[in-house]
């Protein structure tokens, strides 16, 4: 099973924006897709469809984001989401030593945190929430992580 794929969407009416253009990137989106497309409480969803400017601090120019999902709920309530794995979310573990690695992970995570913060004030100012989605939050929403 690939990471990365098309995903087909099977209640069209329920997606808002190009049901012919939906890329998953993550076995975790993939399914989380499937829970929108077949969640009777989801009214409205779209992934990659809304784009937020943001500043990224490292090289302070602007970049464009594109959410992973949009989520609108039968009772009205309208999420913004990012799906991430957990470790993500938090600042990366210095060694003794800075390695690349430890550098690749501080760099994603500044990036991700100004993404976010940006996310965050668009959505606030749209009066819906943002959320980062971990494997725990996808877990508790009864979405099935596959293991590749």
């Amino acid at each position: 099973m690939s990471y990365k794929g098309k995903y087909t969407i099977k209640n069209k009416e329920k997606y808002a924006g190009d049901y012919t253009k939906v890329v998953y990137r993550s076995l975790w989106e993939r399914q989380t897709f499937k829970w929108c497309d077949n969640n009777p409480n989801v009214r409205y969803w779209n992934s990659e469809e809304i784009v937020i400017p943001y500043k990224f601090q490292v090289d302070k120019k602007v970049h464009r984001y594109f959410t992973d999902l949009f989520i609108e709920m039968k009772d009205g309530k309208r999420f913004l989401i990012e799906i991430k794995p957990k470790k993500e979310t938090v600042p990366p573990k210095k060694g003794k030593r800075k390695t690349k690695r430890y550098a690749q992970e501080a760099y994603t995570f500044i990036k991700n945190q100004d993404k976010w913060e940006a996310a965050n004030q668009y959505a606030e100012h749209k009066g819906w929430k943002f959320q980062v989605w971990t494997e725990d939050t996808l877990k508790g929403l009864g979405i099935k992580l596959l293991k590749s």
